[in-house]
């Protein structure tokens, strides 16, 4: 069960994972070590996986995004083809999904030359793929990895 201050702490660690506990203190209302403790037991519970740093993709030459449905040729959840998958730097994130193909990826390249070369080298590669569907992204409107923290929840007959 995750509290309003948990929740105020999960959001100014989404928004800047190196805060100082000091200045989380300071906006929860709580000492450095109280929240401590709190991030700690996040941790535990496996709400709080990991700390990341998000990269300028443009600065680093990969600006542009495609979404690629795959559609393998095994069956019982397609892991052969997940593994490879998975191992491609180019693919950011694999989803398996239901519907007429197997896999959603999102991939990142320097330009939709690259996403090719992706696609007939590395994806064409894959003895289990069958076929590929790409969406060439042409402008990113919102991209976040934040999640929208769920309200506190009440024991049942507690009030306010």
């Amino acid at each position: 069960m995750i509290d309003d201050i948990d929740r105020s702490i999960l959001t100014i660690l989404q928004q800047n994972a190196r805060t100082a506990a000091a200045e989380i203190a300071r906006q929860v209302g709580l000492a450095p070590s109280a929240v401590f403790e709190r991030i700690r037991k996040l941790e535990e519970r496996g709400v709080i996986e990991s700390y990341t740093v998000r990269l300028g993709t443009r600065m680093l030459g990969l600006g542009q995004v495609a979404f690629v449905f795959v559609r393998a040729d095994e069956r019982a959840g397609a892991p052969i083809t997940g593994k490879a998958l998975i191992a491609l730097p180019e693919v950011l994130e694999v989803h398996h999904v239901a519907g007429e193909d197997c896999f959603l990826l999102k991939v990142r390249a320097t330009d939709t030359e690259a996403i090719g070369r992706l696609l007939n080298e590395k994806l064409g590669a894959i003895r289990t793929v069958q076929s590929t569907r790409t969406t060439i992204v042409l402008d990113t409107l919102k991209e976040t990895s934040s999640l929208p923290l769920p309200a506190a929840t009440r024991a049942p007959g507690r009030s306010k």
